[in-house]
């Protein structure tokens, strides 16, 4: 049984309500200014993300005063038409809190751009931690796979789909948990969605094949995930995302030796090709997947209290330590303005919608369709910019959403 829509079709209401909870961000309390650039820890496509030092009367960095700052260009997040997922993020980010999902303390905006506080996780991505061991041993994949277990289940139960799982948005603090990071393609679907978004070594088939998707988009991108960190690369890679969508379609699957019976099993439950018998999109939902097997002698609550010790700690020597990010240069003064000098205010912590465009002519100008850019582009175009990520040659290689629905 599918779990995505209730009886006859109709949509299954979440478990809790998003906006029951209390919104987590700081109002009126900060500014820009507050803070000091310290370094660039990454950038993308329209956003760079910076590590920045509360300005205090103290020398030594702590917990409370180092945060990563998520920069992104008001004009770009217009002409790449992402004003509805960048709110989205907000709105989400804002409501929900849990040991392992990356927590939002602040939003600003200046005269270039929007920004978000957010928690500062030391230890980089387990993308680099996962290529500098080639490949992770089954107790450490089981380790890392529950904490994004008990992280979907928690989304999952306000009906939020996360859409973009790889080890890439995944970030180790510096006890070794995993932080989940990017909520851009993150959404609140009763039902199922048709945005086409996502990496493309980690699209279910339903996305690929524009059949409508849901949680369990979520659950499949878990399988490949769980084959990564065992095989140390994707189950469906090619050099082309064309090349990728075809070999998922096909369902191929190559099983290395060194893959235990168990190892596979779940691999191939999360894979199945029909979203109504994949493992957590079943009647028992996310529980079937804790119950599974290969999750045999987990204690899952243990874990979300965060009372294991993780197979991996990272090197870090100060709690602004940046050795686990690439090292990147400042951006200019200029563009992050609001950063180096006061502007005037640009109140944005109240519970409307952002204002995410710099001026009323660029609304009208998208509403009317002629901004760059703004026109639907054509699959191909809209594929080129990701490629896998064996040939990568963009920071962020997900696919931007094709539409809004």
């Amino acid at each position: 049984m599918e779990v995505d829509s209730g009886p006859a079709g109709s949509p299954r209401p979440p478990l809790r309500h998003l906006e029951d909870e209390q919104s987590h961000l700081e109002k009126g309390a900060l500014k820009l200014t507050d803070f000091e650039v310290r370094g660039t820890l990454g950038t993308g496509t329209f956003a760079r993300v910076l590590l920045v030092r509360m300005r205090t009367s103290s020398p030594q960095p702590s917990s409370s005063n180092c945060f990563a700052m998520k920069v992104l260009r008001k004009t770009d997040i217009v002409r790449l038409r992402q004003v509805e997922h960048v709110n989205a993020e907000r709105y989400i980010l804002s409501r929900v809190r849990h040991p392992f999902i990356v927590d939002l303390y602040a939003t600003f905006r200046d005269s270039l751009n929007v920004y978000m506080l957010m928690s500062y996780v030391p230890g980089g991505e387990l993308f680099t931690h996962l290529r500098r061991a080639k490949r992770f041993t089954p107790d450490v994949t089981r380790f890392y796979l529950a904490t994004i277990i008990l992280a979907l289940k928690y989304l999952h139960s306000f009906n939020i789909i996360y859409r973009d799982l790889k080890p890439e948005n995944l970030l180790l603090d510096s006890r070794g948990y995993l932080r989940l990071t990017d909520f851009g393609f993150a959404k609140i679907v009763d039902d199922r969605t048709w945005t086409l978004c996502g990496t493309p070594e980690y699209l279910a088939p339903e996305i690929i094949q524009s059949d409508g998707h849901g949680k369990a988009a979520d659950w499949w991108a878990c399988g490949i995930l769980c084959y990564e960190m065992l095989v140390g690369y994707p189950p469906f890679f090619d050099e082309t995302p064309y090349g990728i969508y075809e070999k998922i379609l096909k369902g191929k699957i190559y099983w290395p030796k060194e893959i235990d019976p168990l190892s596979k099993d779940i691999i191939k439950a999360f894979l199945h090709p029909d979203r109504s018998k994949r493992l957590g999109n079943l009647i028992g939902g996310p529980q079937d997947v804790l119950d599974h097997p290969w999750f045999r002698g987990v204690d899952w609550d243990s874990l979300e209290r965060r009372e294991i010790r993780a197979p991996i700690i990272p090197h870090v020597s100060s709690l602004d330590d940046t050795r686990n990010f690439s090292h990147l240069p400042l951006p200019p003064a200029e563009e992050i303005p609001g950063l180096i000098k006061e502007e005037r205010p640009f109140p944005c912590n109240s519970d409307s919608t952002l204002s995410l465009v710099p001026t009323e002519e660029l609304v009208e100008d998208l509403e009317l369709g002629v901004l760059s850019g703004v026109q639907r582009p054509q699959l191909a175009r809209l594929f080129a910019f990701s490629s896998s990520r064996l040939v990568r040659s963009l920071p962020n290689r997900s696919i931007f959403p094709r539409d809004g629905r």
